[in-house]
């Protein structure tokens, strides 16, 4: 065996040479599956086939990063090749392309190949887009999510409430989840806040903690800070929680494809895999949010609280303001400037981020019984300005690993952009897609300190030449990308006070 450092993504991958006597005899095929087995182990893969000697010999397997750390031994180990069988559930994934129901055997044969590592990325996609082009009913979201739940690895914190706290996404700068996880655990609740990180965004709750202390912590060491603080904010991906969703999501968002179906079952299987008991659920709506409008969002709510109800996962439902960015900063570490201001209570902190992780939280208390409905949002507010909040994240941060960041003086990439209003006006819309994706062009999240930063927001009067945002890059190539994206479309659109959307919201 040979190790090929090439980082497939989610893909374990086979590298032959064309003249390999293995690969003559056994008759395989570029992006035919193998059969790799080495001390016990057992890994599938996809054959690439090479040319090229420096790559892999002739007498040599290749295999990618992630397939190498599956199977387990170390370079030059000699392993056992053959064809691999098709995956079993195959039938059911035929069935499913032709449009027909499938019942929860299939669903469960489905993902555990899926977990497995047995379908190509071809077959995924088949997978992903026969789920999306025949829309799933209700009930098989939830035989979706059952089976993603039962193919992983499942917590039990062995307290009757652990609580949650999600978002659907689709809004820059929501980063309202670090200020919730210290506020209710403050309070005494156990909230182990495992999240994911960015895949088409600019930041992901975990690339934001990261600027502030380590998140990638083995799982004893995660249940022993949870223990100790009644929380944790770390990266999912060490706990093999739905490890089914991670590889469907590898093909997901390439496409674009993010059906409420897909939606549903991979946020609520984390959660029941996390060991959750109560969540809650945000979701924003917004002429450029994920829900664009009221009864789009009506409808995800119900097909949520069917599945969450069928799980045994309390749920409790919000629709938020999705017309805009939250805060000012879209970029790691400008949202975990914006996320300190607000814990230390700054008079300079975004005063959105504030209120909207207020509201959350106070929702969250209420999950509690003794605390009388309508009372979460006075106590979360007296434990973020009593400074309990800022204890509780401060305590978290030095037991996960310190990183020494300093809010007041953070470390912002060296090339700044300054994108100001080409004529006088009121601030009418701010397209979030487009905000995100000037911020990920300057090279967010991969560079922490990249990412725009806001000086406008809906309402706002601005005259010609006014300053919109900052665009924070490293490297001149990545700010050459944002510039040319700016100057085709600034994300900001002025008009008159009458022009801004208004939006129906349940604070």
């Amino acid at each position: 065996m040979r190790r090929v450092a090439i980082d497939t993504w989610r893909e374990n991958v086979a590298y032959l040479h064309r003249d390999c006597a293995v690969y003559r005899a056994e008759g395989f095929q570029a992006l035919s599956k193998v059969e790799v087995r080495a001390n016990g182990n057992r890994v599938l893969a996809t054959v690439n086939v090479v040319d090229d000697t420096a790559i892999v010999g002739c007498d040599e397997l290749g295999l990618s990063e992630q397939a190498f750390a599956l199977l387990g031994v170390e370079d030059g180990y000699h392993v056992a090749v053959s064809q691999a069988e098709p995956p079993a559930s195959m039938h059911a994934l035929f069935r499913k392309l032709a449009g027909e129901r499938l019942r929860q055997d299939d669903f469960l044969a489905i993902i555990r190949d899926v977990a497995g590592h047995r379908y190509s990325k071809i077959e995924l996609t088949a997978f992903v887009v026969a789920c999306h082009r025949e829309e799933l009913d209700r009930e098989e979201v939830f035989f979706l999510s059952d089976a993603m739940v039962k193919t992983g690895q499942r917590l039990n914190w062995h307290e009757p409430l652990v609580v949650d706290k999600h978002c659907i996404g689709g809004i820059p700068g929501n980063r309202t989840t670090m200020l919730v996880v210290p506020i209710v655990a403050a309070h005494g609740l156990l909230c182990p806040k495992t999240s994911s990180r960015a895949i088409t965004s600019p930041a992901g709750t975990a690339d934001t903690m990261e600027v502030l202390a380590n998140v990638e912590l083995p799982l004893d060491r995660l249940s022993d800070i949870v223990r100790e603080h009644r929380a944790c904010l770390a990266w999912g991906g060490t706990a093999a929680l739905s490890p089914a969703d991670d590889v469907l999501i590898s093909v997901e968002r390439p496409l674009s494809i993010d059906s409420p179906g897909q939606m549903v079952a991979s946020i609520l299987s984390k959660k029941v895999a996390a060991g959750a008991t109560h969540l809650v659920l945000d979701i924003p709506i917004g002429p450029t949010a994920k829900v664009r409008s009221m009864p789009d969002a009506q409808r995800l709510r119900r097909l949520f609280e069917y599945v969450a109800r069928r799980m045994g996962l309390a749920l409790d439902v919000v629709i938020t303001d999705g017309r805009q960015p939250i805060g000012r900063g879209v970029g790691p570490v400008l949202e975990a400037r914006d996320v300190m201001q607000v814990l230390e209570n700054d008079p300079h902190a975004p005063q959105d981020l504030r209120q909207k992780a207020l509201r959350l939280a106070g929702r969250l208390l209420e999950c509690h019984p003794d605390v009388r409905g309508g009372d979460g949002y006075a106590i979360a507010r007296d434990i973020l300005d009593s400074g309990r909040a800022l204890a509780s994240m401060n305590a978290l941060i030095a037991a996960q690993g310190a990183r020494g960041f300093d809010h007041r003086a953070p470390k912002l990439g060296r090339l700044v952009l300054e994108v100001r209003a080409q004529t006088a006006g009121t601030v009418a819309g701010i397209d979030n897609y487009q905000i995100a994706r000037i911020a990920r062009l300057a090279g967010a999240p991969k560079v922490q300190g990249a990412g725009v930063d806001l000086c406008r927001k809906l309402g706002d009067a601005v005259a010609a030449g006014d300053l919109l945002y900052r665009v924070h890059a490293e490297y001149p190539a990545d700010l050459e990308f944002a510039r040319q994206a700016c100057a085709r479309d600034n994300a900001y659109r002025l008009g008159e006070a009458a022009d801004v959307p208004h939006v129906f919201v349940e604070f």
